[in-house]
């Protein structure tokens, strides 16, 4: 049985939600990427995300909300926000 507590992961890194935001990546590191649903569309009864917000975001504390974005986009579903977002985060952790 799983654990209540645990950490969904994706590619080996956190996904973490609170209502419309998820969050990707560790805090620990120098970036994470924020996706925020701005649409959803009922498909078969359940609300589908269709407009996603993707930003990739410094974690420095002492840094100000606005100058923590590095990146951002919209993306149309989800999967393709994610998947974005995925790459954004492995270049900027890789330190390209």
């Amino acid at each position: 049985m799983a654990e209540e507590n645990a950490v969904l992961m994706y590619k080996g890194r956190p996904l973490m939600r609170k209502d419309n935001l998820i969050y990707y990546g560790s805090m620990a590191d120098s970036h994470i990427v924020m996706l925020q649903i701005l649409e959803t569309k009922p498909v078969n009864g359940i609300e589908v995300a269709s407009r996603v917000s993707v930003q990739l975001q410094l974690t420095d504390p002492a840094a100000k909300s606005r100058d923590r974005i590095v990146k951002k986009s919209e993306k149309d579903g989800l999967y393709t926000a994610l998947d974005f977002g995925c790459v954004w985060l492995e270049r900027a952790l890789a330190g390209k």
